[in-house]
């Protein structure tokens, strides 16, 4: 009878798998968002007067107040102050307001009001419907990447001595199949429609707000969780001093060389594949001569089968260990992919041979959640967690942000994806060297990333 009173929410199955399936819901419809307009690269710009540093502008803007402004610094504070259910709450509502907001800025209606005539009289190289679209990709992105650092948390505190990487690579896998959805749904949308490119925005925005209510539906769960927490004397109703977060304790997360390692490995591996998915639809039409329905189709195979591995890939880091080998394999992957795009694709233009590539580049991205994202908790103290995956993902906006840039310019001035792929490319070399770094410290320290994360 003892046991069964101290027997916690998370520690059954059922409980602690649905709970993650209600948070993983919430970022599947996010990541869906994300990727709405990139099927629709070619419509937009022939129907909104958009070009390719117009497209890679509106793209980097995801990214802009979270780098500029600091919200994921500000973001990680009130994760660690007010904890993952306001912070979830929050985070999702600011994606369906932006969300709205980017919705009203592509409408037919908007092109013909005084606001979007305003916001075209100004930095006229950059239409107001874009500005308009941007403004709202902004507010998105905060709530965005807002949500992921507070999805981690979450996923730490439910599967904390159990099957963390396999639970976090299952959240992104889940998450990762929004962008193979969207790349099929965004263009039948369109067409059914007449080609609009607002339908499939509006249908995305809808399910944002699905998404609130599954988060909604999380926080019941989490407040029964820490319920039973406090009642058994596992944690305490206040938080001491010792316990609570300060300011100062930033100083910690700065101070620590496997940090910086880590999130530098970060924003590597992740500005080699969101820049990339961005353009990744019209580099196959381009390349393979197809029309961008077709060459999104080909690209929605990007996370089949990352969602096949995954679970494997988890379960063999919960159990025997090696984080830090699979990044350096990922990055591998990750060099021979997009060398594979700028050079053999372009000679033997075939679908088969793009999807195989597609795939494989999935691989090496299903490393990153499985292996990089539950090694933090191993070198973070739990109270200021929240704070370290903020910083780390504040350090990985700032490359999300550039990347789209730099890729839309080189796209206008050389005409052609070569270049571009070879940029991504590079990042995985600095991604393995960073990668190799990572394992020697952490064999000279001792922080356990080649550990399982099961304790048993």
């Amino acid at each position: 009878m003892t046991r069964n009173l101290q027997r916690m929410l998370n520690d059954s199955a059922v409980a602690r798998w649905t709970a993650l399936g209600l948070i993983a819901l919430m970022m599947f419809f996010g990541y869906m968002f994300v990727d709405v307009m990139s099927p629709l690269k070619s419509l937009i710009e022939t129907s909104r007067g958009w070009d390719s540093g117009t497209f890679g502008t509106y793209a980097a803007s995801e990214y802009f107040l979270n780098v500029f402004c600091f919200f994921l610094i500000f973001a990680g504070i009130i994760l660690d102050k007010t904890g993952i259910r306001f912070t979830g709450l929050l985070s999702a509502s600011l994606m369906v307001g932006g969300a709205v907001i980017k919705y009203v800025g592509i409408t037919d209606w908007f092109q013909t009001t005084g606001m979007c005539q305003w916001l075209d009289s100004w930095w006229t190289a950059f239409p107001g419907s874009a500005k308009m679209a941007s403004l709202g990709f902004m507010i998105f992105g905060c709530g965005c990447e807002m949500a992921g650092t507070t999805v981690s948390k979450a996923i730490a505190k439910w599967f904390k001595g159990k099957e963390m990487a396999l639970a976090m690579g299952l959240e992104m896998a889940i998450a990762r199949l929004g962008v193979f959805a969207v790349m099929w749904i965004a263009p039948l949308v369109s067409a059914r429609f007449d080609q609009s490119i607002v339908a499939p925005v509006a249908l995305c925005t809808v399910l944002l707000i699905v998404g609130l209510l599954c988060y909604l539906i999380f926080t019941f769960m989490d407040r029964k969780l820490d319920t039973q927490l406090i009642a058994a004397g596992q944690m305490s109703a206040e938080k001491s001093a010792d316990e609570e977060f300060h300011i100062s304790d930033l100083g910690k997360i700065f101070s620590s060389r496997m940090f910086w390692l880590i999130a530098l490995l970060c924003v590597l591996y992740y500005s080699a594949i969101f820049p990339f998915q961005r353009y990744a639809p019209n580099f196959l039409e381009v390349t393979l001569g197809v029309d961008a329905a077709t060459a999104s189709q080909l690209f929605s195979c990007f996370p089949i089968l990352a969602m096949i591995l995954t679970p494997l890939l988890g379960g063999m880091l919960d159990y025997r260990g090696k984080s830090a080998t699979m990044l350096m394999l990922g990055a591998v992957i990750m060099i021979a992919c997009h060398l594979s795009f700028a050079f053999l694709l372009p000679l033997f233009p075939s679908k088969a041979l793009a999807v195989l590539i597609v795939v494989v580049l999935g691989v090496s991205f299903s490393l990153v959640p499985a292996a990089l994202w539950p090694s933090v908790p191993k070198i973070i103290d739990e109270k200021i967690l929240g704070s370290a995956y903020c910083l780390i993902f504040w350090i990985q906006n700032i490359g999300l942000f550039l990347v789209p840039l730099l890729i839309g310019l080189v796209l206008d001035a050389t005409g052609g994806y070569t270049v571009p792929m070879v940029i991504f490319s590079s990042f995985g070399v600095l991604a393995f060297l960073f990668s190799l770094c990572l394992k020697v410290e952490d064999k000279r320290k001792g922080y356990g990333l080649e550990e399982p994360n099961i304790k048993k």
